[in-house]
């Protein structure tokens, strides 16, 4: 076979690394910008931040009569300590720890959950100063590794006894359902529980015997809690032999108690939301502007920059492909904030009326639309629109909450989703308690006002709002 060459012309589109970092800045978040930027900032010595030196100028020139003021006002907090911590004292219920301020530091009053403690740290700091026996402490600290954050245990009974049974000789299932009696007699009341029903019979049962309605709402729980949750009223009152007062009531107490009685303790992580767009009423039009702080300040470092360009001869590469990218990386962020306030402004002259009249003023809006506006691909606008944030009078949103998809009206126009959902949800709370509107009928009444939309739809747009089927939101 003839070897040959042959020469072909074609194209094709090749992203240069300075484009790669522009997407990759736009699509992150502020918070991940931060810290792109923070680490950026450590591996280039040629960029910098504009504030480090008049932050440390304002600190080294801070005057010393701002010093002794604020010595001052320690001070003066110092002195308001006793008065402070005595009205702290006063507000703490005492009497529901057992004991009072005046009583020793040795009194055994139960302690309240330490802030930050996990479930699993308050049950066993609980069990240390228990006097169970050694071997109930095992059982009982092995019945607090099968919990979970709710505070319910995670496998059968039978199952914790036969794993116990191959560590524990001679272990007998009465031990592990004594251990468990333990367990649930510790705070918070209903831990420990193997379902909701347990849960909630706990924490009735730990009221008082004179609580009203105390008798009827654990045998609910107990039994009947399928036929609550589907307000079956007559076949409840029938079996428990009650009258519509009492059933009120003991519905009443059941929903005052907790249903994961483990979820107050551990501290959750916290996530932060720094608004990107701010949304303010000027002269009458409603103008889009960026958060100052929420953007970083950054520069070329001086010092460097000098220096390489003394001793470009002498061979400085490494430093000149640094001072490159640290342009490229100044020129990007400002081109990623300049692209966000461009959609943003866009995104607010056309949803103008959800500022003035709220969420049923939302009207239908895609992509394409705003990318045809300030002339980007669609894809720039999704990535300008997720994890970005807008303040406005109304609250903080996401970006991509102004979007929403469309549905006819009688007229030929067409109604935001976001306004249906909005709609639907006044109507539920305008309804009776007694006879609530079914899917059917909010259709019906959206029908009324000139929005076609079928039944399915109803009920998918209240599924998305958690509000619940007619039956459920009936009231007893």
């Amino acid at each position: 076979m003839k070897h040959s060459l042959q020469l072909k012309l074609g194209q094709h589109l090749t992203l240069t690394p300075q484009l790669q970092q522009s997407i990759r800045l736009l699509q992150l978040s502020t918070l991940e910008l931060n810290q792109e930027l923070e680490q950026m900032l450590q591996d280039n010595p040629l960029l910098e931040r504009e504030d480090e030196e008049s932050a440390a100028a304002a600190a080294t020139d801070a005057p010393a009569s701002a010093n002794d003021d604020r010595a001052t006002e320690a001070g003066a907090d110092h002195a308001d300590e006793p008065a402070r911590e005595a009205a702290t004292l006063d507000e703490a219920d005492w009497n529901d720890y057992g004991g009072a301020p005046g009583e020793d530091e040795d009194s055994d009053f139960a302690q309240g959950p330490v802030s930050g403690a996990t479930l699993r740290e308050h049950l066993l700091n609980q069990l240390i100063v228990s006097p169970l026996s050694v071997r109930d402490r095992i059982l009982v600290a092995a019945l607090i590794d099968d919990l979970d954050e709710s505070g319910f245990l995670t496998q059968p009974l039978e199952d914790i006894t036969a794993a116990l049974g191959m560590e524990i000789e001679e272990l007998e299932p009465e031990e592990v359902e004594t251990a468990l009696k333990h367990l649930q007699n510790m705070e918070p009341t209903g831990v420990g529980a193997r379902n909701l029903a347990e849960c909630l019979t706990l924490q009735l049962r730990a009221l008082p015997p004179e609580t009203p309605a105390r008798d009827a709402a654990m045998r609910l729980t107990a039994d009947h809690l399928d036929l609550l949750a589907a307000r079956d009223v007559g076949k409840l009152k029938k079996m428990l032999g009650i009258d519509d007062a009492t059933l009120r009531t003991a519905r009443a107490l059941i929903l005052s108690m907790n249903p994961r009685p483990g979820a107050a303790f551990g501290a959750d992580e916290t996530h932060y939301v720094i608004p990107d767009v701010y949304v303010r009423k000027v002269k009458g039009m409603w103008i889009a502007s960026l958060n100052a702080e929420a953007m970083p300040r950054l520069r070329v470092n001086r010092v460097y920059a000098d220096i390489l360009a003394r001793h470009r001869e002498s061979g400085g590469h490494q430093l000149a492909t640094q001072l490159q990218e640290a342009r490229w990386l100044i020129k990007n962020v400002q081109q990623r904030f300049d692209t966000i306030l461009r959609v943003s402004q866009a995104i607010v002259d056309r949803q103008k009326h959800f500022f003035e009249h709220g969420e049923v003023a939302m009207r239908p809006l895609v992509l394409r639309e705003i990318a045809e506006a300030v002339d980007l691909h669609e894809s720039t606008i999704s990535r300008v629109t997720t994890q970005k944030y807008m303040m406005t009078p109304r609250g903080l949103f996401e970006l991509k909450y102004f979007f929403g998809s469309h549905v006819a009206t009688e007229n030929g126009g067409a109604c935001s989703s976001t306004a249906i959902r909005a709609l639907i949800k006044q109507l539920v709370a305008a309804e009776s308690v007694r006879k609530p509107l079914s899917d059917g009928q909010l259709a019906e009444v959206l029908g009324q006002q000139g929005i076609v939309v079928a039944r399915r739809t109803v009920a998918k747009y209240r599924e998305s709002m958690q509000i619940p089927p007619a039956n459920m939101r009936r009231s007893l």
